[in-house]
C-alpha cells in the first residue's frame, strides 16, 4: 500500500494545478495558487535557514485568516510539526501549550503580541517568534519571510510518519496533544472516499487525477482552524488543490457565511452542528431571496448536535446538498456518521456505525444491536500514535481489546437493532442524579425543540438531595421570556422525569466556544450565580 506525506502531496499537487487558480480566500483577499506554493516555499526555507528541524514543534497562535493555511503548508513541507493554540486561552494557558507541546517556533496574530511578550521570557524551548503583522523587537514579520526568496520547492525527503499535532481541551483536565502521522490521515480520508468510488491510490495517480480535472472544489470553512472540525477540513481543502475560503469575522456571522458561499459558489462548506446551521438558517429564511447557496453539495459537522429540524431546515436551501454528520473526536476519527438528504431524512443523534468502528461494554465484550444495553464506541486502526507526552492517558484512551488497539473516547451510544447508533453523550460529563445517569445532550436537545429557545446546555449542579441537579441554561430568542414551568414540562413530553431540570435559568450569555463546542463550565458558572441570587 502507497504510504502518503502532506508535504509531497502539496508539491505535486501544487506543480499541476494553474497557478491562477484561488487557493485561499479570505473576505476580499485572494491567494491564487502560484502564490500558495511560492509563499509556503519561502516560508518553509526560512524556518530552516533559523534552525528548525524535522520534527520540531511550530506553535500556530492566530485568528482565522490565509496565514494559518500557508505555515501549515510550509510545515508540512519542512518537516515541522503543526500545534493548534486556542486563541480564547489566557496567557498562562496559552504558555502551558507552548511548553507541553516543546514547541520551538511561535507564529502569533499581532493581537496576541502582548500576550507573548508576557510570557516569552518563561518559555522553555521556544526560540523563534513570527508575527503576522509587523514584526519587530522579539519577532520577525511573517510577511518579510513568505515574500523573501525565490520560491522554489524544499529539496527535502520527507516521511509518511511525519506528525501532526491536534491539541484538544476535552472536558477535564489540562490540553492534550494527540498525534498523528500524515499517512494514518490520509488513509482515513481515502477509506471514507472509497465508498463513494474509485480513488488516486498513489501520488502519481493524484497528480495525474487533478491534472485532468483541474482544481479541487471551493471550501466554506466557518469553524476556527485552531479546532479539529475546521483544521482537518481545511487540510483536506488545499490537499485536494481547491479553494479554502474562510470568514474574516472574528465571530461567527451567518450572514458573512451565505455571502460567502454564494459569491465564490462554494461545493463544500463545513460547520459545527446547530450552533452554527440555526443562525444559517435563520439569515436566510430572514431576507428571503438574498443569497443563493444552493451551490453547496456537501456540509460537514462534528462535534455538536445538528438536529433534524435544522437539517430539514438547510435543505430547503440547499436542495442538492448531502448534509454529513460526522460522529469523531481529535483522537477517534470515524465512530459514525449521519448522511441525509432532500430524499430521506435520519433522526437527530442517530448514526451509521464507521467501518472501522465497533460498541463494548464496561467488561471490553461487544454490544448486540436491540440490546438496549448501553456500550462506548471505539474506533479501529488507523488511530493516533498517542497523547504527547502523556502515557497514562494514552493507555487509558487507546486499549487492545482481541489484538487489536482501538480508540475509545468515551463516546456512550446505544445500538439499535438495525444496528445503527443512538448517542447518548460522553461519559464525564453525565449526571448522577439520585443514582440515575443523565446524558446532558439529550436533555438540551428536548430543551432546544420549545419555540422560546435559542440555544441550551444543561449541568448538574451540587445538590443535597439529589447528588447532583439537573439545571437547564438557556438563551432564549429575541423577544421571549422565560417561562420555567412551561419548558420543565415540555422536557417531560419526550424524556422520562427523572431526565427533566429541576430548573431553567435563562440569561443573554454565549453557550459556545468559537468551535461551536458547549462551554459547560461557563453554563454551570452562569446557573451557580443565578440561583444562588434568587434563593437571596
Amino acid at each position: 500500500m502507497y504510504r502518503w506525506n502532506f508535504g509531497d502531496i502539496l508539491d505535486g499537487v501544487g506543480a499541476v494545478v494553474s497557478p491562477e487558480a484561488p487557493a485561499l480566500i479570505h473576505g476580499d483577499h485572494v491567494i491564487p495558487w502560484g502564490r500558495f506554493q511560492r509563499r509556503s516555499n519561502n516560508l518553509g526555507h526560512a524556518l530552516i535557514a533559523r534552525g528548525a528541524r524535522p520534527g520540531d514543534k511550530v506553535a500556530f497562535y492566530m485568528h482565522n485568516r490565509p496565514e494559518y493555511s500557508e505555515l501549515l503548508a510550509a510545515c508540512f513541507k519542512a518537516r515541522l510539526v503543526h500545534v493548534n493554540v486556542n486563541y480564547r486561552y489566557t496567557p498562562e494557558e496559552v504558555r502551558y501549550i507552548f511548553d507541553n507541546s516543546d514547541a520551538q517556533v511561535v507564529v502569533f496574530g499581532a493581537e496576541f503580541r502582548r500576550h507573548i511578550a508576557a510570557i516569552r521570557h518563561q518559555l522553555q524551548t521556544a526560540r523563534i517568534f513570527i508575527e503576522v503583522g509587523e514584526g519587530g523587537d522579539f519577532a520577525e514579520s511573517f510577511e518579510d519571510l513568505c515574500e523573501s526568496g525565490d520560491g522554489a520547492p524544499l529539496d527535502i525527503a520527507r516521511s509518511p510518519d511525519d506528525l501532526f499535532f491536534i491539541y484538544t481541551g476535552g472536558t477535564t483536565g489540562m490540553p492534550k496533544g494527540v498525534m498523528w502521522t500524515h499517512d494514518d490521515l490520509r488513509q482515513i480520508t481515502l477509506a471514507a472516499a472509497r465508498a463513494l468510488g474509485p480513488v488516486p491510490e498513489t501520488l502519481d495517480e493524484l497528480v495525474a487525477a487533478t491534472r485532468a480535472m483541474g482544481p479541487g472544489p471551493a471550501s466554506v470553512i466557518g469553524p476556527p482552524l485552531m479546532h479539529g472540525t475546521g483544521l482537518l477540513t481545511a487540510v483536506a481543502g488545499i490537499l485536494s488543490g481547491g479553494a479554502v475560503i474562510t470568514l474574516p469575522s472574528k465571530t461567527f456571522a451567518a450572514e458573512e457565511m451565505a455571502e460567502a458561499i454564494e459569491r465564490w459558489g462554494a461545493k463544500n462548506l463545513t460547520i459545527v452542528g446547530d450552533p452554527f446551521a440555526r443562525p444559517l438558517v435563520e439569515a436566510l429564511e430572514r431576507e428571503p431571496g438574498r443569497f443563493d447557496v444552493s451551490c453547496v453539495e456537501r456540509v460537514t459537522s462534528s462535534g455538536v448536535m445538528w438536529s433534524l429540524e435544522v437539517k430539514r431546515a438547510l435543505l430547503r436551501h440547499m436542495p442538492g446538498a448531502v448534509l454529513i454528520d460526522a460522529f469523531s473526536s481529535s483522537e477517534a476519527l470515524g465512530l459514525g456518521t449521519s448522511m441525509m438528504t432532500a430524499a430521506g431524512e435520519v433522526a437527530t443523534a442517530k448514526f451509521a456505525l464507521g467501518q472501522r468502528a465497533r460498541v463494548f461494554d464496561e467488561n471490553d465484550q461487544p454490544v448486540a444491536p436491540g440490546s438496549g444495553a448501553r456500550g462506548l464506541v471505539a474506533v479501529g486502526p488507523p488511530g493516533p500514535v498517542g497523547y504527547y507526552k502523556d502515557p497514562e492517558k494514552t493507555a487509558r484512551t487507546f486499549r487492545v481489546i482481541d489484538g487489536v488497539r482501538y480508540s475509545i473516547p468515551g463516546d456512550w451510544c446505544l445500538v439499535e437493532p438495525d444496528g445503527s447508533l443512538t448517542l447518548l453523550g460522553r461519559g464525564n460529563a453525565c449526571i448522577n442524579t439520585a443514582g440515575e445517569k443523565v446524558f446532558p445532550e439529550e436533555v438540551e436537545e428536548a430543551l432546544k425543540r420549545h419555540d422560546d429557545v435559542e440555544d441550551a446546555l444543561v449541568v448538574g449542579l451540587p445538590d443535597p438531595r439529589w447528588g447532583q441537579s439537573i439545571t437547564g441554561v438557556v438563551r432564549l430568542r429575541q423577544g421571549r421570556g422565560l417561562d420555567e414551568a412551561a419548558l420543565i414540562a415540555h422536557v417531560r413530553q419526550s424524556l422520562a422525569a427523572y431526565k427533566s431540570p429541576k430548573r431553567v435559568v435563562a440569561g443573554d450569555i454565549s453557550l459556545r466556544a468559537p468551535n461551536g463546542k458547549a462551554d459547560y463550565k461557563s453554563a454551570m458558572e452562569f446557573a451557580a450565580k443565578a440561583l444562588s441570587s434568587a434563593a437571596a
